[in-house]
């Protein structure tokens, strides 16, 4: 993977997962849904910032997924992106003070693992 590979890469990660912490932090504004309430919450996703910029930073994600998409195989890019899921638990962790199990951060070690040996290159 090429220095600019990898940034598009980095700009999809990190938008990607700018739009979990603004759809979470959004999402809290919001309050629980149930059965009585659904209707009205989602009328707010369109009035409540925080879920209108998560929106757009996973549309900025796609755009940089997409543009990865045209210099790399899907076989590189789509496990690739599987960062996410680190990145996300990490933002659960220091921002939304959400534990992490045993369990998670081994599962996390396989991804980081996974996603290491697909890009390597001889």
């Amino acid at each position: 993977m090429t220095p600019q590979e990898f940034s598009l890469l980095l700009m999809s990660v990190l938008a990607s997962v700018g739009g979990q912490f603004f759809l979470k932090a959004g999402a809290l504004k919001l309050g629980r849904v149930h059965i009585g309430n659904v209707v009205s919450h989602i009328l707010s996703i369109i009035t409540t910032p925080e879920l209108v910029l998560g929106l757009a930073c996973y549309g900025l994600g796609a755009l940089a997924y997409i543009m990865l998409l045209t210099r790399v195989s899907l076989s590189i890019a789509g496990p690739s992106i599987s960062l996410v899921y680190v990145f996300s638990v990490l933002l659960g962790y220091f921002i939304f003070r959400e534990t992490i199990s045993v369990t998670r951060l081994i599962g996390l070690s396989f991804i980081v693992g996974g996603v290491i040996l697909v890009i390597w290159q001889k």
